[in-house]
């Protein structure tokens, strides 16, 4: 489906359905509202899928994987090497996400959307686990020009879209979202910068946990690749194309998806927001769609959060990525679905009700 065809049929979630779901959680066996967010969780789940009794019984995370020629400046702790490492890492099951996935009942599938390195080349191919799709080997440097073409950026986003839409087709009834990407911290930053309007300095962490001097250059380059390219902050795509990163391409791809198939989407960390906020302003409607995994310790993710209207699930002094945080909250979310489907109704459980 051609893109704009695509956001039109995006409508916000169904008022009629939170209002139900709403009329259920008030007669369970509990004073109203007393299990808190996780009752938010259970009607907004009621609301996006349509359905009064949703159920989670298959849930995906979808790690995106690229790499950034901003590298080459000097802004990560780790080499460009470690980018197609840890998609082996991913693939063999070692990694944190596949760890707290496992935990959460989720399967994982790694995208390779951008990496600079050749896995069918290695003899590695499309699996249940792991999915070619480069759109780029690497984006271009950007303190010296765009990172993607505007056409690139597309068919990045295209990606994850079509991943959602194969994804609900096969059954699946939550994703979320997660990355990797050496120096990915860094065009996060600058998006963040360029479409919340705060300054370089307040969001800009130390991503893989630079010294001192290293954030001070990782703050200028950002200055210099944002000066360097003018992105229009008026439009997400210019600015994802110029500053930019492929897997942030595809995740802002699978979270527009995600809306068009009435499936929820689990937001994990920086990068991944970062994502979101280029699917959010491509399409507002999206964030109804939208669970924010968890309050990341970089520093940048507040902003970002308060630009969407997104209020986290964790909060747990995380920043590793890769989908952690989504994995994680699944579980809280799922929380609350059981309370609202599995907790008996003050009729049912012949409790008396408030006087």
């Amino acid at each position: 489906m051609e893109l704009n065809t695509l956001l039109s049929s995006i409508k916000n979630t169904n008022g009629k359905f939170a209002e139900e779901a709403q009329n259920r959680l008030d007669s369970l066996t509990k004073p109203q509202g007393s299990m808190g967010r996780l009752e938010e969780f259970a009607k907004q789940l009621v609301a996006i899928t349509e359905n009064q009794m949703p159920v989670l019984d298959k849930k995906v995370v979808f790690t995106f994987a690229g790499d950034h020629g901003v590298a080459e400046e000097g802004v990560s702790a780790f080499p460009k090497e470690v980018t197609p490492q840890m998609v082996m890492n991913f693939i063999n099951g070692g990694a944190g996400i596949n760890v707290l996935a496992r935990h959460a009942g989720a399967e994982v599938v790694v995208v390779d959307i951008g990496v600079d390195y050749d896995f069918a080349g290695a003899g590695l191919k499309s699996s249940s686990t792991f999915v070619s799709s480069k759109i780029v080997s690497g984006t271009k440097n950007m303190r010296k020009g765009p990172a993607m073409t505007r056409d690139e950026a597309v068919k990045c986003i295209q990606v994850g879209i079509g991943l959602a839409d194969e994804y609900a087709k096969k059954g699946y009834k939550i994703f979320g979202t997660g990355e990797m990407g050496i120096a990915n911290t860094t065009p996060s930053s600058a998006i963040t910068a360029v479409l919340t309007g705060k300054s370089v300095e307040d969001i800009t962490g130390r991503g893989t946990g630079i010294n001192d001097d290293a954030w001070k250059n990782k703050v200028q380059v950002i200055k210099d690749s944002i000066a360097a390219n003018k992105p229009d902050k008026n439009d997400p795509v210019d600015v994802l194309s110029k500053i930019g990163g492929a897997e942030i391409a595809g995740i802002a791809g699978l979270i527009i998806g995600a809306a068009a198939n009435k499936t929820p989407v689990v937001i994990d960390g920086f990068i991944s927001t970062a994502g979101a906020l280029i699917a959010y302003l491509i399409e507002p409607k999206t964030r109804d769609y939208m669970f924010a995994a968890h309050m990341s310790q970089e520093v940048g993710h507040k902003s970002i959060l308060e630009k969407i209207g997104l209020r986290p699930v964790l909060d747990l002094d995380m920043r590793l990525g890769e989908g952690t945080g989504a994995a994680l909250a699944m579980l809280i979310i799922e929380g609350g679905l059981k309370i609202y489907k599995e907790m008996a109704t003050f009729a049912e459980a012949a409790v008396a009700g408030k006087k």
